[in-house]
C-alpha cells in the first residue's frame, strides 16, 4: 500500500530585499500554487483607493494587526491556503511576517512547513528596493522598513528557526539554482 505524502507548505521568509520575491515568482512561473501574505495588505490599500506606497502599506498593515492580532496575515490566507491544498500537495508561501503567523501556520494549516530565509548584506537590498519597478523604497524608507519588521512584525522569529537558509549576495540565477536544488532534494512540485 502506497503512502501518501502529508501536505507541504513552503515559506519564503526574508528582509525586504533579499530576494523571496525573486524566489516566489520563478516557483509560481514552474507552476507551484503561490500566495504572497503583502499582497493581502496591498489589496486593501487599493480597495480603499489609496496610492500604493510605503506609508499608506504600514497604515494598512498596522490597523490588520489590530483587527485580527500578530497572525493577520495568516489568518486572512488561511482560506486560500486551505483550498489550494485541496488540490495541490505542495504550495509556497511568499512572505511570512512574523513569529504569530509561523506558530499559527504550525498548528492550523494542515500542512507540513517548510521554511526558506532568504539573507543578504543591507548595503545590497536597499540598493535592489531602490532599483525596483514596483514599490521602490529610498534608503531612509528601506531602514524605517527594516525596524518597523524587526520590532514590530516579529520578523526575527521565522528568519532565526528557518529549516533552510539561502544567502542572496550574488546574481539571481545563483539563487534560483540553490532553489532547484532544494526542490529536488525534498521531492517538491507543483
Amino acid at each position: 500500500m502506497t503512502q501518501t505524502r502529508r501536505p507541504r507548505a513552503l515559506a519564503l521568509v526574508g528582509m525586504p530585499g533579499s530576494g523571496k520575491s525573486s524566489c516566489a515568482l520563478h516557483l509560481e512561473q514552474r507552476g507551484y500554487f503561490q500566495f504572497r501574505f503583502g499582497g493581502i495588505v496591498q489589496g486593501e490599500v487599493e480597495r480603499r483607493g489609496w496610492a500604493v506606497n510605503p506609508e499608506n502599506e504600514r497604515i494598512v498593515r498596522e490597523e490588520l494587526r489590530e483587527t485580527h492580532g500578530m497572525p493577520a496575515m495568516a489568518v486572512l490566507a488561511m482560506p486560500h491556503l486551505r483550498k489550494a491544498l485541496e488540490t495541490r500537495q505542495n504550495i509556497v508561501i511568499d512572505g511570512l511576517y512574523s513569529w504569530s503567523e509561523y506558530k499559527l501556520l504550525q498548528t492550523e494549516l494542515d500542512a507540513e512547513l517548510i521554511v526558506v530565509a532568504i539573507t543578504c548584506t543591507r548595503k545590497l537590498r536597499y540598493e535592489r528596493l531602490a532599483k525596483r519597478r514596483e514599490r521602490p523604497l529610498t534608503t531612509e524608507e528601506a531602514v524605517s522598513r527594516d525596524w518597523a519588521e524587526i520590532e514590530r512584525l516579529e520578523k526575527g522569529g521565522p528568519i532565526a528557526i528557518a529549516d533552510y537558509t539561502f544567502s542572496n549576495d550574488g546574481p539571481v540565477d545563483a539563487l534560483v539554482g540553490e532553489l532547484e536544488r532544494l526542490l529536488d532534494l525534498l521531492e517538491f512540485t507543483p
